[in-house]
């Protein structure tokens, strides 16, 4: 990030200003940063990473309906709602409780940022410990087809994800995470 702030500190023409920044963007923005970079570095577990905030930043970008709600992202997002409780939870979508019951004991793989999604906390508490494929169908039953299908795709949920293997479903999150990142970043 330097050497980029380098590139640009002396520059005092919009045209020369606009035309760095898009070389800079362009040179490292590449095809497989979409496809190969950037689903890498959603192999994390920090709850602090630029990846997991880009993936949020585009959900609010694109209009995104939180997770198994019609209240959109960036609705819940707003830093000046003033609530007794905070509007949103970061949901495992595979329970934590689940995991370890099923053998997973590491919490950075519980806690891998491909597990997060983003729920209203009531629905977060309904769900409470309950596996995916035993929480999906009740959750489905609130949404017309079309609502539900965009509600997933914006959640970037593989096809069948609920009855996947926790290590079969991580892989394939992070690569539907890093499509919507570059919708986001393509609407800007």
């Amino acid at each position: 990030m330097d050497g980029d702030l380098n590139r640009v500190k002396d520059i005092d023409s919009a045209d020369v200003f606009i035309a760095t920044l898009e070389k800079i963007v362009n040179d490292t923005v590449t095809s497989d940063y979409w496809i190969i970079t950037l689903p890498n570095d959603l192999d994390s577990s920090s709850a602090r990473s630029p990846g997991l905030f880009a993936y949020y930043a585009a959900q609010n970008k694109l209009n995104a309906p939180v997770l198994f709600s019609s209240v959109r992202v960036g609705e819940l997002l707003d830093p000046s709602l003033k609530l007794k409780k905070k509007a949103l939870d970061r949901h495992h979508l595979f329970p934590r409780a689940w995991l370890e019951s099923s053998g997973v004991s590491d919490l950075k793989v519980i806690n891998h940022t491909a597990n997060y999604a983003l729920l209203e906390w009531p629905d977060n508490i309904e769900i409470s410990d309950s596996p995916p494929n035993e929480y999906m169908p009740k959750m489905k039953e609130r949404f017309d087809d079309a609502t539900w299908n965009e509600m997933c795709e914006m959640h970037a949920l593989p096809d069948g994800w609920e009855t996947m293997s926790y290590e079969e479903f991580l892989p394939k999150r992070r690569v539907l995470m890093a499509q919507i990142i570059k919708r986001g970043f393509e609407a800007i």
